[in-house]
């Protein structure tokens, strides 16, 4: 197979962690950016708090993105862990959720190939946004998995309810 990607491409596209920066900076949100590609945050949600790790790797052309869950998991409910992983990744059109067993957390994770172009402030806000509600709404499933004695197909019914009107 025959690549059109060439070495000089690289040095033409921006660093997308360039344009997280001004977005974080904007939401006030706590960052740090120990090396060029790489930008960890660390935000308040409605639940908990989030831990957004971004990784630009340019000879890919790839952005990785991950939000991790302020949530551990004991050993013994990991087993329940999975099926639900399973059941929410259908449901999701962007992304996935994964254990993270390093840092024993669920988060969410997407990855973006952008080679040969670049990334606008659009698509990296539109990323930051998505994981947030992704991770807001099914948190609540995370923890009744975890720490209550429903199944996954319980709990993923009840963040799945569609509600009408306001209380």
């Amino acid at each position: 197979m025959t690549s059109i990607w060439h070495e000089a491409d690289t040095a033409s596209l921006a660093n997308p962690l360039d344009l997280a920066e001004e977005i974080l900076s904007e939401r006030d949100w706590v960052y740090d950016r120990p090396e060029q590609q790489e930008l960890y945050a660390d935000f308040e949600g409605a639940w908990c708090n989030y831990r957004i790790m971004l990784s630009w790797h340019e000879a890919f052309g790839a952005l990785t993105f991950s939000c991790g869950m302020d949530t551990r998991i004991p050993a013994k409910t990991l087993s329940k862990l999975y099926p639900l992983l399973a059941k929410i990744n259908q449901k999701l059109w962007l992304g996935h959720f994964d254990l993270s067993e390093s840092q024993n957390c669920v988060e969410f994770r997407y990855s973006m190939l952008v080679k040969g172009s670049t990334v606008s402030l659009e698509q990296v806000e539109d990323l930051l946004d998505i994981a947030v509600t992704e991770c807001e709404r099914f948190y609540p499933a995370f923890q009744s998995l975890i720490w209550g004695e429903k199944s996954a197909e319980e709990v993923l019914n009840m963040v799945l309810i569609d509600t009408v009107g306001e209380a």
